[in-house]
């Protein structure tokens, strides 16, 4: 299990447990060493990010250091912006879906 040390804002996670399991989100805020805020711009927005307990998520090593300076930054973002960071995530997400729920053809 990742510890609250390694996790950064504008870190990329996968929810495993909810309502929202399998989806892709970007840390928006570590709370404390069992929660973080995350959002997609999409389903969970910048203005409602949602509070995700830390062992409900698969933590990658991906960093978007862009997104973590706007946000130290004080700079406006909005949704657009998270879903475009976003979207090469979430596609390489549905591919691996769409394969892995082929079945073999029965002969």
């Amino acid at each position: 299990m990742e510890l609250t040390t390694n996790l950064k804002t504008g870190q990329i996670v996968k929810s495993k447990a909810g309502r929202d399991k399998d989806r892709i989100f970007i840390i928006y805020q570590v709370l404390d060493e069992n929660y973080v805020l995350v959002c997609d711009g999409e389903l969970r927005k910048l203005s409602s990010p949602k509070k995700k307990k830390i062992k409900h998520l698969v933590v990658f090593n991906t960093v978007l250091t862009e997104f973590a300076e706007k946000i130290l930054g004080n700079e406006n973002l909005n949704d657009a912006f998270v879903r475009k960071l976003l979207e090469p995530f979430n596609k390489n997400v549905s591919d691996e879906w769409r394969l892995s729920n082929q079945c073999p053809r029965k002969m």
